[in-house]
């Protein structure tokens, strides 16, 4: 898929990666192609509480073929890759914490090579019906200014 979206168009969105993961694509495609990493993000900084919400949010792509097999090729083996994710899949896909924690993780992917990242909030009270993370996004939205 990466081959295809290098040559075929003009970049790709990649869903559950790391920055390790942004930084051989960009060394492997060149300066060109726009690589927009998604970046899941959990403003809460109780691990437990977070991580919890993390696996609500995106634990179920880990049982996907597809996803199971980038994140093998990404160096997590079946321990991690049980329902819901280990603890270290979970901290290697979620930024957590406050907005400094998620500005690092941020900048580790621009670091690697990653040309945008994209924030996918979730919350811990996201199986309530809760609407739409509007909190979460005006408080992301001051990191705009570090970038």
């Amino acid at each position: 898929m990466v081959d295809l979206a290098s040559s075929r168009t003009s970049g790709w969105h990649p869903f559950l990666v790391t920055p390790e993961y942004s930084a051989a694509q960009r060394a492997r495609v060149g300066e060109a192609p726009l690589i927009a990493a998604h970046l899941a993000v959990v403003l809460d900084r109780d691990p437990s509480r977070a991580r919890a919400a993390a696996r609500d949010g995106i634990g179920m792509f880990i049982g996907f073929p597809a996803y199971r097999a980038n994140l093998a090729r990404l160096g997590f083996g079946e321990d991690d890759l049980v329902p819901g994710g280990s603890d270290r899949l979970i901290d290697a896909l979620v930024a957590r914490g406050d907005l400094d924690d998620v500005a690092d993780r941020i900048q580790a992917h621009l670091d690697a090579g990653a040309d945008h990242v994209t924030l996918h909030v979730l919350r811990p009270d996201a199986g309530d019906g809760a609407d739409l993370p509007r909190q979460q996004w005006r408080e992301l939205a001051t990191l705009l200014s570090r970038f």
